[in-house]
């Protein structure tokens, strides 16, 4: 997966194909995470099979948990609960926490909330193995199943922020494209230049996790991906202000206006673990230089290689915000 990834300091070739970028996106698209899903038992109704309220299922990173609960209902009523309490159990009131107590964000994609409770703790574990060596080598991922405590009433609204429930989670996830988009752009006329229909449609593509009629719609908003020439020199990364690229007057740089190294900004997120969640602007190739020996980024689950531009990813990846989880030590970790 690393062949992925275009180098800061040559130019794009095969990487910038239309198959590679379809690929790309084809097996990010495919992703998938293993789940364990248990019932809270002091919430079990009565006459519930207590043998059965674990549940596995291996779901789509591009995901969201409110996704999940029609299928998850679905086995529970079928094989868990009895008819009373079939009638008295409300779905909109579940919610998730994780085994060791941490609430789950409805809004965070599955594979984000994945790699930021099992992922980074692997890589954890063998970074500092490989920092205390000096090798400063990637690190060996252990794919383990994420265990999840399913409630069944009383959910904390006030600590999740957004109702538990399919529709509060596309209204976030309609927000973050419009933001990503006016990010990209300085305006937001690709989004609200959507018909309704296709509107609906991209959030259809995540909800039926179909690729095609996602990226039917994704493709009008992302940049391309085929960039008619390479800026000639990389925009300065020291203040925001210099972000934004400056207007060109070679006619082949206003041809490719939207193409990837000619949007303003990238958008970026980052996810610090039991912290704040940080945005800031960051611009689509990085001045020249070293990359850190101590980071090891991770998109999809994949590590990438340090010198993938943010440019090419997020012309490849989704149309909002890329979620990157960075192994920086043994002590320090954030996500974009």
């Amino acid at each position: 997966m690393s062949a992925y990834g275009t180098s800061r300091h040559h130019h794009p070739s095969s990487f910038a194909t239309s198959a590679s970028v379809a690929l790309f996106r084809r097996l990010a698209w495919e992703g998938t995470v293993p789940l364990e899903i248990r019932v809270d038992p002091k919430e079990l109704p009565a006459n519930s099979d207590r043998g059965l309220e674990c549940y596995y299922i291996q779901a789509p990173r591009v995901s969201y948990l409110p996704l999940l609960m029609p299928e998850l209902r679905r086995f529970l009523m079928d094989v868990v609960f009895d008819d009373a309490a079939a009638r008295i159990l409300k779905e909109e009131d579940w919610w998730f926490e994780s085994e060791e107590g941490a609430l789950l964000k409805w809004h965070w994609p599955i594979g984000l909330i994945y790699d930021n409770h099992t992922i980074s703790a692997s890589a954890r574990a063998s970074s500092a193995a490989s920092i205390g060596t000096g090798t400063g080598t990637a690190p060996e991922l252990q794919i383990t199943p994420l265990r999840l405590i399913l409630h069944l009433a009383s959910p904390p609204t006030e600590k999740l922020l957004l109702p538990p429930s399919a529709e509060a989670c596309k209204q976030a996830f309609m927000g973050q494209l419009k933001e990503a988009d006016f990010i990209r752009w300085g305006n937001t006329k690709r989004m609200t230049g959507l018909r309704k229909a296709e509107q609906d449609g991209i959030w259809e593509g995540i909800r039926e996790h179909n690729f095609d009629d996602y990226w039917r719609v994704a493709s009008k908003i992302v940049p391309t991906t085929v960039p008619a020439t390479r800026p000639s020199s990389p925009p300065p990364s020291s203040s925001a202000s210099a972000h934004a690229r400056p207007p060109s007057s070679d006619p082949q740089n206003a041809q490719d206006r939207d193409g990837a190294y000619n949007v303003r900004s990238v958008p970026v997120r980052l996810y610090l673990p039991d912290g704040p969640v940080i945005q800031d602007l960051a611009p689509p190739i990085l001045e020249d230089g070293p990359a850190p020996d101590l980071a090891f980024p991770l998109v999809q689950g994949i590590i990438l290689p340090p010198e993938t531009e943010m440019g090419w990813l997020d012309a490849t990846y989704t149309p909002w915000k890329a979620h990157v989880l960075m192994e920086i030590s043994d002590q320090y970790h954030f996500g974009v």
